[in-house]
């Protein structure tokens, strides 16, 4: 059955099925649900998000700084300082968005894979890498505090700005950031709150 390097299958079609008997099936179906859960929601998976996360902000923080190198005096070595660092900041960007994008589709296909491994057999799944519920706990809580952030720098950071004090390009700054902050969060919540549906349809 699955290895921890290589994706599992998907359950083969009824005719072509082999398991001796349905102990078998139901030990096989336990590895590959354990498995899957652990590439959707594992501390991996996890650590991944955080640093795609810390990633971008990084980027965009790259960007901010370059756009306001050009509200300075204007000499030269500024303005191409920032258009360096704006380039930078976009280099870090556009590769990570990529890889969040991917990183959907990724767990889709994982889930769609685990739902067909679940709905094998009746029988609910009692390997405990399948409920994870401290894994689905700190996806709630990093979604739900991401969420926070993203409202605070969207919003608040905004509304609070000052003419003469606060420039447009700071309040696009914050825009951004708090933007990538909730599509993150939005992203992680979704994740926990799909996995305990899914853990409660089958208990």
């Amino acid at each position: 059955m699955p290895s921890r390097n290589v994706l599992p299958p998907p359950p083969p079609p009824v005719h072509l099925r082999t398991w001796p008997g349905r102990e078998a099936l139901l030990a096989d179906r336990a590895l590959a649900v354990g498995e899957l859960v652990r590439r959707m929601v594992g501390g991996q998976r996890l650590t991944l998000s955080l640093l795609t996360l810390l990633g971008l902000q990084f980027g965009w923080a790259c960007v901010g700084g370059g756009l306001l190198a050009f509200e300075g005096p204007g000499d030269p070595l500024t303005a191409m300082a920032g258009a360096l660092a704006a380039c930078l900041g976009l280099a870090v960007v556009v590769p990570l968005v990529v890889v969040v994008v991917l990183g959907v589709r990724r767990d889709r296909t994982l889930r769609a894979r685990l739902l067909q491994w679940v709905a094998l057999d009746p029988a609910p799944v009692r390997d405990a890498r399948f409920r994870a519920p401290g894994a689905s706990l700190a996806w709630l809580l990093l979604g739900f505090a991401q969420c926070v952030a993203g409202l605070w720098l969207s919003f608040v950071v905004p509304a609070t700005a000052r003419p003469g004090a606060t420039t447009y390009t700071e309040v696009a700054y914050a825009l951004g950031a708090g933007l990538i902050f909730w599509i993150s969060g939005l992203i992680a919540a979704t994740k926990a709150l799909g996995h305990r549906r899914l853990v409660l349809r089958n208990p």
